[in-house]
C-alpha cells in the first residue's frame, strides 16, 4: 500500500491508494474492494463452495483475514445462516479478550451467533500446556506447537460444525497459505495430502464437514490492505511460537516470499497451475472411509489406530503426571 499515486487505472476518476503488485494496477479504495469481492465470489462459484441454503460455520481468529472474510461473506450469504466460531489457543501474550470483542462488534451488528471456546476446555490442554509438557519431558521442543494447535483447531471446528448442523466450515486461508500448503506436500511427496488441498477434494469421512476457503486466491498483502483501508482493528500480535521451532511451512513461506518479490504473481500462477493440474485426478479420486481412532472415535489417518491428536494429548498427560509425582516425592 502506498500514498496517493495518481488516478485509479480502473475507474480513472478517483485517486489511487493501492498498488496491486501482481497485476501492476493502481487502484482506488472502491475499485480495490470491488476487485477483491469479485475474485472471492468467482472462486465460490467456480468450485460451488456453498449454496444459498447452506448453514455456514465461520472460523474467525481475530486476525486480518477473519475480518476480510466476515466483511465479504455477510454480503454474499444470508446472515441468518451464519454462525461464527473463535478458538482461543491458550498462548500467553497472544490471546487477548479485546481482539475477539472487536470481531463480536461486527457479528452483533449482523445478528450472527458468535461462539468462543478455548482449546483447553474442548481438548483438555492449551498450546502453552503442550509446550510446557515437552520441556518437562525432553528439556526442549521436539514437536512444533503449530502441530498441536492446528490439529486441535481442526478438531474443534469439525465438532462444532456437526453440533450446530452446519453444512460447511468456512475458513479465512489466503493465497499465501494455499501456495505454502501445496509446496509443502509436494516436497513431502504426499500425493494424498496434495489432493486434499484442492477445493474439489473428496471427503474422506462421513464425520467430516466440508471446509471451504473463499479467500484462497487473495494475497496476504491484499488482505492486510483491505483490512486497514476498511478501518478494522484486528489482532496484529504474532504468535511467540512461530520461530521457536521453525516448521517446514515457515521455511517455505520465506522462500515463496523471495520468489514473489522478484517475480510478482508467482504464488497466484502456482496455485492456479496446481488447481488445474489436479482437477481431473480429484474428480476421479476414490478412497475408502478413514478408520476411527480407538481412543476418541474421531477419524484418523489410514494405518493409524490412534489419531495424532490423541497421541499428543497422551504425551501431555504423561508429562504432567510424571511432574506431579516428582513434586510429591522429591527424593525418589
Amino acid at each position: 500500500m502506498q500514498g496517493i499515486m495518481s488516478l485509479c487505472d480502473v475507474c480513472r476518476s478517483r485517486s489511487a491508494t493501492f498498488y496491486q503488485k501482481h497485476s501492476g494496477l493502481k487502484l482506488c479504495k472502491h475499485c480495490f474492494f470491488a476487485d477483491i469481492e469479485e475474485r472471492v465470489q468467482a472462486e465460490i462459484r467456480r468450485y460451488n463452495m456453498f449454496e444459498s441454503s447452506d448453514k455456514l460455520l465461520l472460523a474467525l481468529s481475530g486476525g486480518k483475514d477473519s475480518f476480510v472474510l466476515l466483511d465479504i461473506i455477510v454480503r454474499v450469504h444470508d446472515a441468518s445462516k451464519l454462525v461464527a466460531l473463535s478458538i482461543i489457543e491458550g498462548i500467553r501474550g497472544y490471546n487477548r479478550p479485546e481482539d475477539v470483542e472487536k470481531l463480536r462488534t461486527i457479528t452483533r451488528k449482523y445478528g450472527i451467533d458468535h461462539i468462543v471456546v478455548t482449546i483447553k476446555e474442548v481438548i483438555g490442554y492449551s498450546v502453552d500446556d503442550f509446550v510446557e509438557a515437552q520441556y518437562s519431558m525432553y528439556g526442549m521442543i521436539k514437536i512444533s506447537p503449530c502441530t498441536y494447535c492446528g490439529l486441535s483447531r481442526r478438531r474443534i471446528l469439525n465438532l462444532y460444525a456437526r453440533k450446530i448442523g452446519a453444512s460447511r466450515v468456512v475458513t479465512a486461508h489466503n493465497l499465501d497459505d494455499e501456495a505454502q500448503t501445496y509446496l509443502m506436500n509436494l516436497l513431502r511427496g504426499d500425493p494424498a495430502r496434495i489432493i486434499q488441498v484442492h477445493p474439489l477434494s473428496p471427503l474422506l469421512s462421513h464425520s467430516f464437514v466440508r471446509r471451504v476457503k473463499p479467500l484462497r486466491k487473495v494475497y496476504e498483502y491484499e488482505s492486510t490492505a483491505y483490512a486497514y483501508l476498511k478501518g478494522f482493528r484486528f489482532q496484529e500480535t504474532e504468535c511467540r511460537y512461530l520461530e521457536l521451532r521453525p516448521t517446514l511451512r515457515a521455511r517455505i513461506r520465506h522462500y515463496l516470499y523471495s520468489l514473489e518479490d522478484t517475480s510478482p504473481g508467482t504464488l497466484l500462477r502456482f496455485v492456479e497451475f496446481m488447481d488445474l493440474l489436479l482437477e481431473p485426478y480429484v474428480k476421479r479420486q476414490q478412497l475408502p472411509e478413514l478408520p476411527r481412532c480407538s481412543v476418541c472415535g474421531e477419524p484418523t489417518s489410514y494405518r493409524r489406530e490412534v489419531c495424532k491428536l490423541c497421541e499428543l494429548v497422551t504425551m501431555i498427560k504423561n508429562a504432567f503426571r510424571t511432574k506431579s509425582n516428582e513434586q510429591l516425592n522429591p527424593h525418589r
